[in-house]
């Protein structure tokens, strides 16, 4: 088999779900991150419709069940904390039978690194320098190990991705700026209550708690309309001062609580939201997966969904060619490329969080109270379209400490 040293970029969702099942194909992938060890913060996410599929592959939906949100739904509440309108996810869910899940971002990245901190080199603490191609393979430049050759490189690493700029050029040729900007971080868990998403509109503005009934740690929202300005939000002084600027003269709910929070929390997350556009995923020997690639942006509710079901399509496709790059970036895009189309569509998530008007916000809170949103296809499938082509089986073995049993697995 051709290619078989490939170099992953990124130790999260989709980088070490793509190490799993490189190593279970047979190659011999290495993980670089940044980090000095596994990025564990981060909201919600889901693992819905074909990536159930490829978790129950890998053999971690049981123990990602276990760590599961078990997030009821969403309130809206007005500046006096009264309660306006609800979407039950919970009922939605039951009454559909979805199988769907929502983990914690951390939980899922380390439940992934259990599964492949035995089968996969991971180099810690680094970052990739420059990438050299050339027909036979791709020398990296590393910032702290010494320089290394590899057969391929996969960038997996995220929406502000360091090998996309290296291999394919500037973020701003590939990164599509939507309109809002957004931050979260820790919170005071007595703010909301426990198994809701409690949120506070003002027109173009959002102010959020989540409470995970499995997890102590609330984490605050919070997301602004605005034009895209002219800040470098690496510099973490300016973006703080970005929030405080939009949110610090807010008094209503728990607005000023949910701000000194995000402010007062180093791992605070704040940022643009932003798609990710390009025309080919993959140049030469070097290919991207996930946000990196495609980034739907966070109000999507996509984002692991699509990198589990992408790292699972590049890794099998590679396998199904033998190794062949070009074959398996090419085969890797035409399967991949539909869902992308589908779930970077992500306008009514959009106006159903953020409303521009305080007549868009009465819209929502009518909508909501509907029994109409139940008697449709439930409310997940309204915001968030399925795939409607089968997920190719690449007929890879699962590892033995993937199938274990895992029903006793706690974070």
């Amino acid at each position: 088999m051709k290619n078989q040293q490939i170099l992953i970029s990124g130790a999260g969702i989709a980088g070490q779900t793509l190490a799993y099942w490189l190593a279970a194909h047979g190659f011999r992938p290495t993980v670089v991150e940044r980090a000095p060890g596994l990025r564990t913060g981060g909201q919600g996410v889901d693992i819905r419709d074909q990536a159930i599929v490829v978790a129950e592959r890998m053999g971690i939906m049981d123990r990602a069940r276990v760590v599961a949100a078990d997030v009821a739904g969403m309130r809206f509440v007005r500046a006096d904390g009264g309660e306006i309108a609800r979407i039950d996810m919970d009922g939605i869910k039951n009454r559909y039978d979805s199988a769907e899940v929502e983990i914690m971002r951390g939980d899922l990245v380390r439940i992934l690194h259990e599964i492949t901190m035995d089968t996969v080199e991971y180099l810690f603490d680094d970052s990739i320098q420059a990438l050299d191609q050339d027909d036979d393979g791709v020398t990296v430049t590393f910032a702290n190990s010494p320089s290394r050759r590899f057969d391929l490189v996969i960038g997996a690493d995220g929406l502000h991705s360091s090998v996309r700029r290296l291999a394919f050029g500037p973020e701003s040729d590939f990164v599509r700026y939507m309109g809002h900007y957004f931050a979260f971080g820790n919170a005071d868990a007595t703010l909301g209550p426990d198994r809701w998403v409690t949120v506070h509109n003002t027109p173009g503005r959002m102010s959020g708690i989540y409470r995970s009934a499995n997890h102590p740690q609330a984490k605050a929202y919070l997301v602004f309309r605005s034009r895209q300005r002219d800040i470098d939000l690496r510099d973490q002084q300016a973006a703080r001062a970005l929030l405080s600027e939009e949110f610090g003269t807010e008094k209503a709910w728990h607005v000023q609580e949910l701000l000194s929070s995000v402010l007062a929390d180093p791992d605070a997350y704040i940022d643009a939201l932003g798609q990710v556009r390009m025309d080919s995923w993959s140049t030469g020997r070097i290919a991207l997966v996930g946000d990196a690639a495609y980034c739907a942006s966070p109000v999507s509710g996509a984002g692991a969904e699509l990198a589990l079901i992408g790292a699972y399509r590049l890794a099998g496709e590679l396998a199904t060619a033998a190794g062949d790059h070009r074959v398996a970036f090419d085969r890797y895009e035409q399967t991949h490329r539909p869902l992308i189309a589908r779930k970077q569509q992500v306008g009514p998530n959009l106006r159903l969080i953020v409303p521009r008007s305080r007549l868009g916000m009465a819209v929502r809170n009518t909508i909501t109270r509907l029994p109409l949103l139940e008697s449709m296809a439930g409310m997940e499938r309204i915001m968030s379209p399925k795939a409607t082509e089968p997920l190719a089986d690449y007929g890879a073995p699962q590892m033995s400490c993937a199938s274990e049993s895992s029903s006793e697995w706690t974070p």
